[in-house]
């Protein structure tokens, strides 16, 4: 059960369109490493994990990402909004338009439209714990750091730091991918924990 605030975690206030730093930054909304796969990750995964605790840890971060996955789309559209034809045929976002106009549609930078592919859920809690490690580590700090790298406009850089921590725990924000990490991290140990006390 979920109580939903109707309100962004971190406000998105862009005033700039810019279609071409929308078209990276949507790898974010549902590329591989995107947050709704994070979030169908983690929330198909808790229905296999037997240990209450560890169940609980997943629909938290699983919930988490959604909101994330909410903030992205914010971003974009707001990247994306009132643009005019020139926006949209100078910055190479005719491709996206034509099939999604301004909608925020799931797809990777390339193009290639979301899957469950980019996700797994294997039913053994020691398996998933230790995927979901090795993604949100790698999400976390690689991807991220490569859309960081590309992007130029202040607005979105400031915007996007608040959601997409580069560093380990310079504020609140910083500190959330590495909290996932550690609380996957212990989770995992408790799993295997578990397991050898069987």
């Amino acid at each position: 059960m979920w109580s939903y605030e109707k309100k962004l975690q971190y406000p998105v206030n862009i005033k700039n369109p810019n279609p071409k730093l929308a078209q990276m930054i949507i790898s974010q909304y549902g590329g591989p490493d995107g947050e709704l796969g994070a979030s169908m990750r983690y929330l198909s995964q808790r229905y296999a994990m037997p240990y209450a605790e560890l169940k609980g840890i997943l629909t938290d971060i699983g919930t988490e990402e959604l909101g994330h996955l909410e903030m992205i789309g914010a971003i974009v559209h707001q990247l994306t909004r009132n643009l005019s034809r020139e926006q949209i045929m100078n910055s190479g976002f005719a491709p996206y338009y034509v099939d999604h106009t301004t909608g925020i549609y799931p797809a990777a930078a390339s193009g290639v439209p979301w899957t469950a592919a980019y996700m797994q859920s294997k039913g053994d809690p020691i398996t998933d714990l230790h995927e979901d490690l090795a993604a949100d580590e790698a999400y976390g700090y690689r991807q991220r750091g490569i859309v960081f790298h590309l992007c130029s406009r202040k607005s979105a850089i400031s915007l996007y730091r608040i959601k997409i921590p580069l560093s380990r725990g310079n504020n609140e924000s910083e500190k959330k991918t590495p909290i996932h990490f550690t609380t996957l991290t212990h989770s995992s140990e408790k799993g295997e924990l578990y397991f050898a006390c069987l």
